[in-house]
This record gives structure tokens, sequence and C-alpha cells, in this order.
């Protein structure tokens, strides 16, 4: 993905509920795609760190959301999500995050247009458990 800088928009969505695997809907019936998902560390650093360390520590996620049309064409059931580590469900909180439906909080990184595409950065930073 090309690093470029983002153009700022107004306000974020309200509300984003996940429709099926990495896809998402917000309130005004808008889809959001989810382009990348990253972990700090990686799964494969946390593992080799984890089980050397029996740390509890979980890494922290940032996930890259593109407002973008697509056919959704059923509904998930939570047990369906492969997306395990990602929220069935966000909502705009006062200052710059969302909260999601396992009341975790997610900093809203960036909100802008990167060319003619919407984009939305969230971060989750896990408290730590040392």
């Amino acid at each position: 993905m090309a690093s470029k800088a983002s153009v700022r928009l107004g306000v974020p969505p309200g509300r984003l509920w996940i429709q099926r695997p990495g896809i998402y809907e917000d309130e005004e019936g808008r889809t959001w795609v989810t382009v990348v998902v990253r972990f700090n560390p990686s799964h494969r650093e946390w593992a080799r760190g984890s089980a050397s360390q029996g740390s509890r520590y979980e890494p922290s996620i940032t996930v890259h959301l593109w407002q973008m049309a697509v056919h959704t064409r059923e509904l998930l059931s939570s047990g369906q999500m492969p997306f395990s580590q990602l929220p069935a469900m966000w909502q705009l909180y006062p200052g710059r995050k969302y909260r999601a439906a396992d009341s975790s909080f997610w900093e809203i990184a960036d909100h802008g247009q990167i060319d003619s595409m919407e984009q939305l950065v969230l971060t989750y930073q896990p408290e730590r458990k040392d």
C-alpha cells in the first residue's frame, strides 16, 4: 500500500457493523472494507516472545478501512467471523476514538481521503498485563 498523505475529512462514521468477514456498514448504509490489518509485534514475533517469557501481553492492532461499494450477500452470526481480532461493531466515542462491542477502545489514527478513496485507520492499544 502506498504511503500517501491523506486529506482530512469531516466526522467519521457514527457506527460500523460487521456484515461479513472484513466488510462493515455504517449508519448511512455505506460499505467499509478492511484492506489492511497490522499486528505489532507480528503474530509470529508475539507467539515466539510470549512462549519464551510466559507473557500475557497482546499485540496492538491497526486496521485500515476503505469506504467502497460492495455487494453483501448475507449477514454473519458471531461464530462465523474469521477476523477474530476485529470487533463486530464500533461506535464513535468522544476524543477521536471508537468503542468496540467488547468495550475496547480504538483510536482514530487517520480519517481522510487518498485519491478518491475515503479511509479510516483505527488502532487498538491493549493494556499491558506484566
